[in-house]
């Protein structure tokens, strides 16, 4: 190995041990806990070096931010793929997304740490646009004979929907159901009429 693959490698290491330390930290004591400082004397580097990787913590909060919208991208593109009819397809999406927030619920916390994302933010976040473009695909081919609809303002609603329940489980238990609620699953079943039933 030659002198630049070896710092090359080297760079990745601390890279990686910096993202490492910075998740350890989130996950085990929350965002408001986390600093370039603590990352630092995690990994016994000084903070120059932190600052070669990432600009700011920000910066590394946008990393965690792409990977879990890439996470959650697999999990519904899976529900999509096991789906059999546009209206399962629609339920098992909205369960994959639950159960995504229940098993992942700090990446959840870091994702939406703002709530719902911006239509500006979302198109210019590759990884946001791609379950973004999913989820209206997915509404889409189930409305597809009703001209009428307004497809963007379904796919706020179903986004709306999904994350206010999401919040008000955070809000008022420690921990998500592992299952998608009868409540949550009766709201997605009222979603589906609005899409198949003309008004």
């Amino acid at each position: 190995m030659g002198i630049t693959e070896r710092r090359l490698r080297q760079q990745d290491e601390i890279r990686q041990q910096i993202i490492a330390a910075s998740w350890q930290i989130i996950s085990a004591e929350g965002w408001q806990a986390f600093s370039i400082r603590r990352i630092a004397d995690a990994i016994e580097y000084s903070v120059p070096v932190i600052y070669k990787h990432f600009e700011n913590k920000e910066a590394i909060q946008e990393y965690f931010i792409k990977e879990g919208f890439a996470n959650l991208t697999i999990d519904m593109q899976q529900a999509k793929q096991k789906a059999g009819t546009p209206e399962a397809c629609i339920e098992e999406m909205a369960f994959a997304y639950w159960r995504f927030a229940a098993t992942k619920t700090a990446y959840y916390r870091i994702m939406f740490s703002l709530g719902i994302p911006h239509c500006e933010t979302v198109n210019s976040v590759v990884e946001m646009k791609q379950m973004s473009t999913l989820m209206f695909e997915a509404i889409a081919n189930l409305a597809k004979t009703y001209e009428h609809q307004d497809i963007y303002l379904k796919l706020k609603t179903f986004w709306s929907m999904l994350h206010g329940f999401i919040s008000i489980e955070l809000l008022s238990n420690s921990i998500i159901p592992a299952e998608p609620t009868p409540m949550f699953a009766d709201a997605i079943e009222s979603f589906k009429f609005t899409l198949i039933n003309k008004k």
